[in-house]
């Protein structure tokens, strides 16, 4: 939803605006094709790869960062930036992440099992299953990937180390196909039996909720009056933290219950939302599969 969602941070020329997910920089582009000379874009991503392809850029207007959501804050510290005119949040994985075996996202590459955002740190997937306790890989695979087979998956895994580690996402998706053919009297149509395990792996591995719970508050916090956060999120428990967030934002404190409170003295809302829900159209879901799950909200600094 490109058009879509830089349309809706209702670029100013002279504005100041950040992209929290550079990808590979379709977001940027469009918004830095917006700005006048005085306007300025700053972009973050996790990923080294897409650091590294920001380099293209070769715009004075242009800044990339090596960072994720939750260091949003440090990022406009570091500017110069007390408020963002503009903040834009695409939480989908970009194609080159997941066209790359060797990245680990797909169960339908062979490669080793990393799922790992930023390739520079942190715990890769195969590491935590081959440690985590059957209860642990349980917990992630249900409150992650909402899988009803969670607690067997765990176990097959546990019971796998006994022979070895899982190092590749072929011997995981084979092993949750396995499970779920054997549990399941009704597949899900049309859907990859390692679908849901391998989204609640990368979005325990990368810390995703955690990362976006933060970044949201710190966005919301450092919009400038008249700027807007849009936010693309592509399942339901992103989307979920979105929506809350954004409703808190945008509802008024209710007064005290059984205190008379005139009309012009009842609180106010800082934020507005700014229309509904918007789904990818028809048209961009046929060329590209991956956006019919992508869902973007908006909502406005009024005060």
């Amino acid at each position: 939803m490109p058009e879509a969602a830089v349309d809706a941070l209702a670029v100013r020329p002279g504005g100041f605006y950040v992209d929290c997910t550079f990808g590979r920089g379709g977001h940027s582009r469009l918004i830095l094709a917006r700005l006048g000379p005085e306007g300025h874009l700053v972009a973050l991503d996790r990923d080294p790869a897409a650091v590294a392809a920001a380099d293209a850029i070769r715009d004075p207007r242009f800044t990339i960062v090596h960072a994720g959501f939750a260091r949003l804050g440090e990022v406009l510290d570091a500017a110069g930036r007390a408020r963002a005119d503009g903040i834009l949040m695409d939480l989908g994985m970009s194609s080159p992440q997941i066209e790359d075996a060797r990245r680990g996202f797909s169960f339908k590459r062979d490669g080793p099992l990393d799922m790992r955002m930023d390739t520079t740190r942190g715990q890769t997937a195969a590491q935590f299953l081959a440690t985590a306790t059957a209860g642990e890989i349980g917990e992630v695979l249900k409150n992650h990937g909402e899988e009803r087979f969670a607690v067997q998956i765990a176990q097959a895994i546990v019971a796998r180390r006994a022979e070895r580690n899982l190092a590749t996402t072929g011997e995981l998706a084979a092993l949750v196909a396995d499970v779920v053919r054997a549990r399941s009297r009704r597949p899900e149509p049309g859907q990859d039996p390692a679908t849901r395990t391998f989204q609640a792996l990368r979005i325990h591995v990368n810390q995703e909720l955690e990362e976006l719970q933060a970044g949201l508050e710190v966005a919301l916090d450092r919009l400038a009056i008249g700027g807007r956060l849009a936010v693309i999120s592509f399942h339901s428990l992103e989307d979920r933290l979105v929506k809350h967030a954004m409703r808190a934002r945008s509802t008024p404190e209710e007064p005290p219950k059984g205190v008379p409170v005139r009309a012009a003295d009842l609180p106010v809302a800082g934020f507005c939302l700014v229309g509904r829900a918007q789904r990818a159209p028809a048209a961009e879901v046929a060329a590209n599969p991956r956006a019919r799950s992508a869902i973007l909200r908006v909502i406005e600094r009024l005060a």
